[in-house]
């Protein structure tokens, strides 16, 4: 066996590892979107992750992936569609020639799972009020318009990556689009029943769960550990050795500044030290350097992580003010801190980390250059129209002719129930042997055969 082979073997093992940690985030969104909802959908948004990974899965296999990385033009894949054994196999062979340090099938394999990422931000802003097959419907829809842009600014053959876009590991292809579609679902579907009075005044809807909140925002820390180090998909990278332990470590400085940013931030503006706002901090930070953690010294990524926290914690109450109902705060923690985690990458650049990545060039603060900046903002602003306009156009289509929004006695009765049949917490609602409702809780209902937190659910 040459070295060669045991580098390509080493490659593997990292990036497939990597994948696994990615995969993980979706038990962090599961967990954080059900926390930041209300207890009679719980199961329904904990649940749609699973469906809509299969979903993602299986059309990244088929279309998504030979759009995104297969051989072709400056614009889309042409090639790698229903990949065959001997492609998957391969390395650093067509159609996937992009691939030269590990074999295609563990390219699909962590490639997949940030498509997985991206389509989960996308139900966040529409929670608690679409129809089930929507997630179906547009899970399809949005797999394949991530899979183009991902062409655009990952492919060594893409127009973005030719101009030289920073984007080491999605703050623009993961988060960003998803925010995006996000805002065009939220907007379609209006925002839930009694979210804003009469007077245009929004009223707090509070999640049922923060504890769950708090652990899906550790669990979504602990899988960024393989989404930004894991894109390095190699354990040399430029001239360096384990240049993903550099990656790994400029995550965690932006996370852990983006929590006392936010924290911190919530205290003086909202005159409280409000937990959730301390969570989107975090998960803002994070949004933020995916863009630059490969290309930014660490004091940056302090700089980064924090002044993302301090947006995110802003643009939550304004997104309300503008009228749209965002219940997981997706529109600005996603896509507010990924934009500005994409201009950060173009102001804050390394030119020794650039070179090293043979991407793009050092930022403004380095050479004086706008150049970089520049850039990053036609990313942006190609990457927004077309993700936008795609997004809002498919939804559009389905709510004229089917409609996408559920009726008003079923979300008035909860999706749990109403789509699935059953309750995420059975025993709050109805009796049921050994829970609240029978003789043995009696003490804690009273007369009242139902919980207390029903009550106020009901109400």
């Amino acid at each position: 066996m040459k070295n060669a082979d045991l580098l390509i073997a080493a490659n593997t093992v990292w990036v497939v590892v990597a994948a696994i940690l990615v995969m993980f985030m979706q038990a962090g969104f599961a967990l954080l979107e059900a926390g930041l909802t209300r207890m009679k959908n719980a199961a329904h948004i904990a649940g749609k992750n699973v469906l809509i990974f299969g979903i993602c899965s299986l059309v990244y296999w088929a279309v998504g992936f030979g759009l995104a990385f297969g051989d072709g033009n400056a614009v889309i894949g042409t090639t790698g569609f229903f990949p065959s054994v001997d492609s998957l196999l391969a390395v650093g062979a067509a159609p996937f020639t992009f691939f030269t340090s590990i074999p295609g099938a563990g390219a699909y394999f962590f490639e997949v799972v940030f498509a997985g990422v991206s389509l989960a931000i996308v139900w966040g802003a529409m929670a608690e009020r679409a129809k089930l097959w929507v997630y179906f419907a547009f899970g399809v829809c949005f797999t394949l318009i991530y899979s183009v842009t991902s062409h655009w600014i990952w492919h060594s053959g893409g127009w973005l990556f030719g101009l030289g876009m920073q984007d080491f590991a999605g703050s623009t292809v993961v988060h960003y689009q998803g925010a995006l579609a996000a805002l065009a679902g939220a907007i379609l579907l209006g925002p839930r029943i009694g979210k804003f009075g009469h007077d245009g005044r929004a009223n707090p809807i509070p999640g049922h769960n923060m504890p769950y909140a708090v652990l899906g925002t550790l669990i979504l820390w602990f899988g960024w550990f393989g989404f930004n180090p894991g894109s390095t998909l190699a354990v040399i990278t430029g001239k360096h050795f384990g240049y993903f332990a550099y990656v790994a470590l400029t995550t965690n400085l932006a996370a852990a500044a983006g929590a006392l940013g936010g924290i911190a931030t919530a205290w003086l503006v909202l005159k409280k030290p409000d937990v959730s706002m301390m969570l989107n901090g975090v998960i803002a930070a994070l949004v933020a350097v995916t863009a630059a953690s490969g290309f930014v010294a660490p004091w940056a990524a302090v700089v980064i992580g924090f002044l993302a926290a301090v947006i995110a914690v802003v643009a939550v109450p304004l997104v309300e003010r503008l009228g749209i109902d965002d219940p997981i705060g997706a529109v600005a923690v996603h896509g507010l801190a990924g934009v500005w985690g994409t201009v950060a990458t173009g102001l804050f650049a390394v030119p020794a980390l650039a070179s090293n990545l043979a991407t793009g060039t050092g930022g403004l603060v380095y050479t004086g250059s706008f150049r970089q900046v520049g850039v990053q903002l036609l990313g942006l602003v190609t990457v927004g129209s077309f993700t936008f306009s795609a997004s809002f156009g498919c939804l559009w289509t389905m709510k004229r002719l089917w409609g996408i929004r559920v009726e008003e006695h079923v979300e008035t009765a909860g999706l749990d129930v109403s789509e699935h049949g059953m309750w995420g917490y059975p025993e709050f609602y109805i009796p049921v042997p050994g829970g609240y409702g029978t003789e043995s809780h009696g003490h804690l209902v009273g007369h009242v055969h139902r919980h207390p937190a029903a009550e106020a659910e009901a109400a």
